[in-house]
């Protein structure tokens, strides 16, 4: 899908890469530690070596920098392969005004990457069914399926402010989409289904409003360029009702800003927690975001129970997106199918099914990296 990886070879088939590390808050320092450990254990099978290398940005840059996202920090970020990050915000910096949250680090870092897709896969791993909420003949196809989501655009990036209303105080948030924030959304969406089951679902509002109207147009258009790709539009209403009563129909969803914000944490649910859901952001070159897509759950921060297998599935995303490592990724997938299928699970996974073994963030993360 992108170009060859920008880590340098050494020797025959060993390849280096540096890998700029954002921990991030709350749980984010125990997820990211054990992605690190299972990205090692890969390497150190297959002959690779990972750099890493940590920088601030969130709430703890607040702390030590004074801005969520130092100047520093994008240096790095733009020196190095890819990024992987753990999360960011919390309750302590939830009084500050918008421009100085910890997310406006994480919208600057997107921006300053050029990162404008957002890629969310959602897998029921076949031991896990138990701990889907969906009824067992809503799942009985499986869910496999990826959110194509745009980033930098939409209503998270519009034109805002505040102004009187016939009501009072009123405030506004622009949704806007130019041809050319659509087209590079959707072609990578008709390419990512090319590599699946070849069926892309555009999502939008095009009955109601204006810029989803415009987005449907060009997505039109592009699948009369991908004539060999199931194409069609759904509403997002329907979408999100679909998502419960079949979400084995889809494939590759393509989506705006926000509603592939929304519908991500739904399909969380139906893999069996929203811990489970990994993520790569993608601009036009090699190097990307990977994350996982939950927040930074600081209520539970520093005591070993956060999950850290999405965050491990986004480490897998970033070898095979970024650097090309195929079968390294697919090893760290199948060691994450190996520790489910000896039983164990974090507990927001946990169904309470005999032979279940309930395990932290440091049991999970090391029984991983020995199965890879």
């Amino acid at each position: 899908m992108q170009s060859p990886p920008t880590g340098y070879e050494k020797g025959a088939n060993i390849l280096e890469y540096n890998i700029a590390v954002i921990k991030g808050d709350g749980i984010g320092p125990e997820i990211v530690t054990q992605a690190e450990n299972v990205m090692a254990a890969a390497g150190k099978k297959f002959g690779h070596t990972f750099h890493f290398h940590d920088v601030l940005m969130g709430g703890c840059a607040i702390d030590k920098a004074g801005t969520p996202l130092p100047p520093e920090t994008v240096d790095i970020c733009r020196k190095s392969d890819s990024v992987l990050l753990g999360a960011v915000g919390g309750p302590k910096w939830d009084t500050l005004p918008g421009d100085k949250r910890p997310e406006k680090g994480l919208l600057g870092i997107r921006s300053a990457l050029g990162l404008f897709a957002n890629l969310r896969p959602a897998v029921l791993f076949p031991p896990l069914k138990n701990a889907c909420p969906l009824k067992s003949a809503f799942v009985k196809n499986g869910i496999d399926l990826i959110i194509v989501r745009e980033l930098t655009g939409g209503i998270y990036f519009g034109e805002r402010g505040r102004k009187p209303g016939k009501l009072g105080d009123g405030a506004y948030d622009t949704e806007m989409y130019s041809v050319g924030e659509v087209e590079r959304i959707g072609r990578l969406a008709f390419r990512e289904a090319k590599q699946r089951r070849r069926k892309v679902t555009n999502i939008d509002k095009a009955n109601v409003l204006e810029s989803s109207r415009l987005w449907r147009s060009v997505m039109h258009r592009l699948a009369a360029e991908n004539p060999d790709v199931e194409y069609s539009d759904m509403l997002v209403d329907n979408a999100a009702m679909q998502l419960v009563r079949n979400p084995g129909q889809f494939d590759v969803i393509v989506t705006t800003n926000m509603f592939g914000d929304i519908l991500s944490d739904e399909a969380s649910m139906a893999t069996g927690s929203i811990g489970m859901l990994p993520s790569a952001s993608l601009g036009e070159g090699t190097r990307g975001l990977y994350e996982p897509i939950h927040g930074s759950a600081p209520d539970i921060a520093g005591q070993n129970k956060a999950n850290p297998i999405a965050t491990i599935l986004s480490a897998a995303m970033m070898m095979r997106m970024s650097f090309h490592l195929e079968t390294e990724a697919k090893a760290v997938e199948n060691a994450v199918s190996k520790a489910f299928e000896k039983g164990l699970r974090t507990p927001d996974i946990s169904d309470g099914s005999a032979g279940e073994k309930i395990v932290g963030t440091r049991e999970m993360g090391a029984a991983i990296a020995s199965l890879v």
